[in-house]
């Protein structure tokens, strides 16, 4: 078999370690000289208690912390601005991400906006980013978004639309993964995030232009863990094992999409968190029983190797491997506790055709679906998942 050209492209060093927080100052001053830091991270956490340990680990190893807690879920440009005057304002010369999705996203584009004098609008799309940035590094407290390991910072612009920029320069330099810092996250976010984690590694596995033989490897492993340990993490929040597979999962599962790109279960999501401010994994999870089989018509063989890989039980041709397969996920799903249905999330009925309309303007991530997806079939995967 020949090799379709591709290439992988990820950030440069990950570091595992249980409680590995307690050790970030020396971690980060053993690998950059910079030592006038931007935190970057939610209230939540700070309530929580996780940021006051880093905090104090950082300024012992020398470094001079500047908080920025303001991040909110579907993050607004205001938001984002507001973080790169504040940095620009303290000199800062390295950013530290520490949170969700949003805040691992603002921290990346915050570190390219005071490396370069370039305006944010001009950076969404793909490959619009000019300059340089900062040296930036990265820890997730949920096992979701992989944004960690991402080159892509989602951002709300306007009322409801969500937009992307991706780009090279938003590969971390350091990422840790302490999967102790997810141990508190409630049941409803740890099934929620642990699916938008399956549905990366599942969208990335049947990408319709740049799948490739490395993103492959990682979505198969990303899944093998997520499947295997989604519903004990969800009933047992302190089972470490679980939250480190978790967590490993999710940025498997991050690396994969990153350069296999995601697609209709995205595109279909988006327009829910952007009208209903729904989580980004809860929309993914609600979406992504009706398109798994609306896109089982192409992508029934994939399907079949993935219940493999699951280790779904049964046999059969790719058909009935598929089914399967669809059949396990859905179960998994009901397991986890996340709601099920749009109507148990407050989406209505007579949004459906606005949200249909909404999930067209995401042509960077319907361009990867095995099938094509036209607005009156969104219409009709709206109207399944209500």
């Amino acid at each position: 078999m020949t090799i379709t050209p591709f290439s992988f492209t990820t950030v440069s060093e990950i570091h595992v370690q249980w409680e590995g927080s307690a050790r970030l100052g020396e971690l980060l001053a053993e690998r950059f000289d910079a030592r006038n830091l931007l935190l970057v991270t939610d209230r939540g956490l700070i309530e929580a208690g996780l940021i006051a340990p880093v905090q104090a680990a950082l300024t012992q190893a020398g470094f001079g912390v500047t908080l920025f807690d303001d991040v909110v879920a579907d993050p607004p440009e205001a938001v984002v601005r507001a973080c790169a005057e504040m940095a620009r304002s303290e000199k800062i010369d390295i950013v530290l991400g520490l949170g969700g999705g949003s805040s691992l996203d603002i921290a990346k584009l915050v570190a390219v906006m005071i490396g370069s004098d370039q305006d944010l609008s001009t950076m969404y799309g793909i490959g619009n980013v000019a300059g340089a940035r900062v040296p930036l590094a990265l820890v997730p407290t949920t096992a979701g978004t992989g944004s960690e390991v991402t080159n892509i910072s989602i951002i709300t612009t306007g009322e409801s639309t969500k937009m992307g920029v991706v780009s090279r320069q938003l590969y971390a330099d350091f990422v840790l993964l302490d999967a102790s810092l997810t141990v508190g996250l409630p049941q409803v976010h740890t099934a929620a995030t642990g699916i938008d984690a399956m549905v990366h590694a599942i969208e990335a596995y049947t990408s319709k232009h740049k799948k490739n033989p490395l993103s492959d490897a990682l979505a198969r492993e990303a899944l093998r863990l997520l499947g295997t340990n989604l519903i004990t993490a969800c009933q047992d929040g302190t089972n470490r094992a679980a939250r480190e597979a978790m967590l490993l999962g999710a940025t498997l599962a991050g690396q994969a999409f990153s350069n296999a790109p995601v697609a209709a279960v995205h595109a279909l999501a988006y327009p829910l968190g952007g009208h209903y401010h729904l989580p980004h994994g809860l929309t993914n999870a609600l979406m992504l029983g009706p398109v798994l089989r609306y896109n089982a018509t192409a992508a029934a063989p994939l399907y079949g190797e993935l219940a493999d890989v699951m280790g779904v039980a049964g046999s059969g041709d790719a058909q009935a491997r598929s089914e399967a397969f669809v059949r396990h996920i859905e179960a998994l799903m009901d397991a986890s506790g996340a709601p099920r249905r749009l109507r148990d999330v407050g989406v209505t009925d007579n949004s459906l055709s606005m949200l249909a309309r909404d999930a067209m303007k995401q042509t960077r991530l319907l361009v990867n679906n095995p099938v094509e997806v036209t607005e009156d079939d969104a219409l009709s995967l709206y109207r399944e998942a209500f």
